[in-house]
């Protein structure tokens, strides 16, 4: 479970978050959903710990990100918005390092290698460098280092980016797979047709700041709309009175 409360994270005179407040749990699928530019990558990586927040607090399963960065660290499967893989190590080299870096060896690691190769259904690709690799198949491989460690709480940063439609497929049925183990998974887009299809919460952010919280159906109700995209258009326009 993640518990986020009153994140605030300011760049010089720039307030990227300011009031961050959010709860995501087990095997619930939750979506920052918002506009370029509105702070949801920036609460991710105070999440998994790669900026401090200059005020407010978050926890993964209770441990908060400040006090215990290395437990939350061990906790979380992140994919990040920059997928950062080295173009000379095969996919099945990267989860093997991703692995050792968390402890991870022997016979056990190849095993989850393997269990990872053929989730993501890139076996072909195991001994093949990234270099010269689709989005797709980056994306494939991003994602199995994010869970090599077999995570209880995911975060993916805007993960169907640049994906073609088989591959935005692919991610989906992962995706939903995770949620079906009980896992917390949290997820930030700004493609109004993957949280429609996937999420079982929005958290709605605008320049900053929460302006709506709740599942699909509940903001549809709040905001008296038909669809999920009407209903984020009024809560963007308008920061009062959507949360719950």
């Amino acid at each position: 479970m993640i518990r986020v409360q009153g994140l605030h994270k300011r760049f010089r005179d720039v307030v990227a978050v300011e009031d961050v407040s959010f709860e995501a749990h087990d095997g619930v699928i939750t979506g920052l959903l918002g506009p370029n530019g509105a702070g949801k990558t920036t609460t991710l990586r105070m999440l998994y710990t790669l900026l401090p927040p200059d005020r407010g607090t978050a926890s993964v399963d209770g441990h908060e990100v400040r006090e215990a960065p290395m437990e939350v660290r061990r906790r979380l499967g992140v994919l990040p918005d920059a997928r950062g893989l080295y173009p000379r190590l095969t996919a099945r080299e990267h989860l093997r390092y991703w692995g050792q870096l968390h402890g991870l060896g022997g016979a056990a690691l190849e095993h989850r290698c393997d269990e990872l190769l053929e989730l993501l259904d890139i076996r072909e690709l195991a001994g093949r460098r990234c270099e010269g690799f689709s989005q797709g198949e980056r994306m494939k491989v991003a994602i199995g280092r994010a869970l090599v460690h077999a995570p209880r709480n995911v975060l993916l940063d805007e993960p169907s980016n640049g994906l073609d439609v088989m591959s935005v497929r692919a991610l989906r049925e992962v995706i939903r797979r995770l949620k079906a183990e009980g896992r917390c998974v949290v997820f930030s887009s700004h493609v109004m047709q993957e949280v429609a299809l996937l999420c079982d919460r929005v958290v709605v952010v605008a320049r900053g700041r929460v302006v709506a919280e709740g599942t699909p159906e509940e903001l549809k109700t709040r905001t008296g709309k038909e669809s999920l995209e009407e209903a984020f258009v009024a809560a963007i326009g308008s920061d009062a009175g959507l949360a719950a």
